[in-house]
C-alpha cells in the first residue's frame, strides 16, 4: 500500500499472543517433532477497527464514511459513529465487550450520514456484545442478533482518495483530492469548486492560489468555504492516520476529512 502517513500512529500495535499447549503425554508430539502450537489469537483491544456496515432488526446499512471504534486497553473506547466522536468505558471479559456511559459530541450532517450514524450508535450501545476475529474482520453481534462488522484499519492513500472534509463545522459537501501525476488538487469547498497546484514533500503540502467557480450559497456554506481557502497559497503540515486527514496551515487553520469508501 502507498503510505503518506509521516506521524506515528496513535492506535495501539495488534500484538499477537503465541499459546503454547502443555504436552498431553509420552508421544503425544506431533509426527516430524512439530510442537503443536495453537494458531497466535488476534486480539481485539488495541486496534483501530473500521465500520463497515450494521444490520439491525434484519436490515443491513453501510456505514457513514469515518466511523470507527478502537477498544483500548486502558478500559476507554473511542471512535466516531460517522459524524458524532464518542468515548466510553469499555469492560471485555473474553469474546464479550460492552460499551458503557458514551459521550458524544453534537453535531449535525446530512440526513443520510445521521441515519447511518443511528444504527451504529444503537447497536454498539446494545450492551453485552460478542465478539468474533477473523483476520482482520470483527463481528460483534447484540443479544438480540443485530451485527456490527468492522475491519482493521489501513492508512488511506493520500493521493487518489476523495477525502470528504469534517472539519470546520458546516463544510457540507466539501471534498479534496489529491493528484501525485498532475501535481494538482481538486475538489469542493462546500459551495464552490477548486482547483490548484499541490507539491507534497516532506510531510508539508503547498498549494498554489486556488482557481474557484463563482457561484453563491447559503451562508454557513460559505462561512466554512472562506475557512478552507485559507488553507491555500501557503504550506500545510498533513497526517494520515488510518481513514482520516489532518491538514495545519502556517496560519493555523486546520482542516480535517475522512476517506470516501
Amino acid at each position: 500500500m502507498d503510505r503518506q502517513k509521516h506521524t506515528p500512529r496513535r492506535t495501539l500495535a495488534a500484538v499477537a499472543v503465541l499459546v503454547v499447549p502443555f504436552a498431553a503425554a509420552c508421544g503425544s508430539e506431533e509426527a516430524g517433532g512439530g510442537s503443536g502450537a495453537a494458531e497466535a489469537e488476534r486480539p481485539v483491544t488495541g486496534v483501530r477497527w473500521s465500520v463497515d456496515s450494521v444490520t439491525v432488526d434484519g436490515a443491513t446499512h453501510r456505514a457513514p464514511d469515518g466511523a470507527h471504534l478502537t477498544l483500548g486497553e486502558d478500559g476507554r473506547a473511542t471512535g466516531s459513529y460517522g459524524c458524532n466522536l464518542f468515548e466510553a468505558r469499555v469492560r471485555t471479559d473474553g469474546d464479550r465487550v460492552r460499551l458503557m456511559d458514551p459521550e458524544t459530541t453534537l453535531r449535525a450532517c446530512d440526513e443520510q450520514v445521521m441515519k447511518g450514524e443511528s444504527a451504529v450508535s444503537r447497536a454498539l450501545a446494545a450492551g453485552e456484545l460478542k465478539s468474533d476475529v477473523e483476520g482482520d474482520r470483527l463481528t460483534l453481534t447484540t443479544a438480540s442478533g443485530d451485527t456490527v462488522r468492522l475491519s482493521e484499519a489501513q492508512d488511506s492513500p493520500l493521493h487518489g482518495t476523495r477525502w470528504n472534509v469534517t472539519t470546520p463545522d458546516g463544510a457540507g459537501r466539501a471534498h479534496l483530492t489529491f493528484d501525485k501525476k498532475r501535481g494538482a488538487v481538486s475538489g469542493n469547498l462546500g459551495c464552490n469548486q477548486v482547483n490548484a497546484d499541490a507539491t507534497v514533500r516532506d510531510g508539508h503540502i503547498t498549494l498554489g492560489v486556488p482557481s474557484l467557480t463563482r457561484m453563491m450559497c447559503e451562508d454557513s456554506l460559505m462561512d466554512a468555504e472562506k475557512a478552507l481557502t485559507k488553507l491555500f497559497n501557503g504550506t500545510a503540515t498533513y497526517a494520515v492516520d488510518a481513514d482520516a486527514l489532518t491538514l495545519t496551515s502556517e496560519n493555523g487553520t486546520e482542516v480535517r476529512a475522512v476517506a470516501a469508501r
